[in-house]
Order: C-alpha cells, then structure tokens, then sequence
C-alpha cells in the first residue's frame, strides 16, 4: 500500500503549494485512513486579491476520477509553477469525492480516496 500512501501525500503537498502560491498564511491538513480509504481534510485562508484564481478550485477538485491519469502522472503532482489550476485538476482526478467550503477568506477541503 505504501504506493497509495505516496499518492496521499503527493496530494497533501499540491494543496499545500497552491494555496501558499494564493496568499495563504495559515494551513492545517489531516490525514484519517482507515476502511480502505484515505480522508483528507485541509484548511487554508487565502489573499482576498487571489478570489478569481479560487472560482474554480471547486471544479477542478470534482473533476470526473481518472484511474489511468492517476496511475501514469500521479507522480507529476508539484512540478507546475506554484498557484496552477491545472496541478488541482489532477488533484481531482486522484480523488473520489471532494468537499469544499468557502466562506470570508477560509477554504475548507475534504478529499476522499478510496485505497487499493
């Protein structure tokens, strides 16, 4: 499972370094495993002059899973330039299910991986 576990982490790290790239100051992550699936939660504030990059994190992050994106370019996940959209679109092609809340310059993410 270790191979599964690098992917956890592959998307913790991704989250961290778009939301520092969007003016984030204050970043909390948790990790639960447990029942063959992993559930990620993180928080993070953000620069309100970054909101427009933000419209679509929600979309990107529920973005139809792709088992065949996952398994080849999981591995690409943190070499973008820091603040792409792009890098949270294979983010939500890693994940089952996405969460997401956003409310006066706080984001609230729960990610859901179902684990092999």
């Amino acid at each position: 499972m270790l191979h599964e576990e690098r992917k956890i982490s592959k998307i913790v790290e991704e989250l961290t370094v778009y939301f520092l790239a969007v003016g984030a100051d204050d970043i909390m992550s948790d990790i639960k495993v447990g029942d063959n699936q992993a559930v990620i939660h993180f928080r993070a504030n953000y620069h309100s002059g970054y909101e427009e990059k933000l419209e679509n994190v929600e979309k990107y992050l529920k973005a139809q899973k792709n088992d065949g994106v996952e398994d080849i370019y999981w591995e690409l996940a943190g070499s973008g330039d820091p603040g792409e959209s792009s890098q949270l679109l294979l983010v939500g092609m890693m994940v089952d299910k996405a969460d997401i809340q956003m409310k006066d310059g706080l984001i609230e993410l729960t990610l859901y991986k179902a684990l092999l």
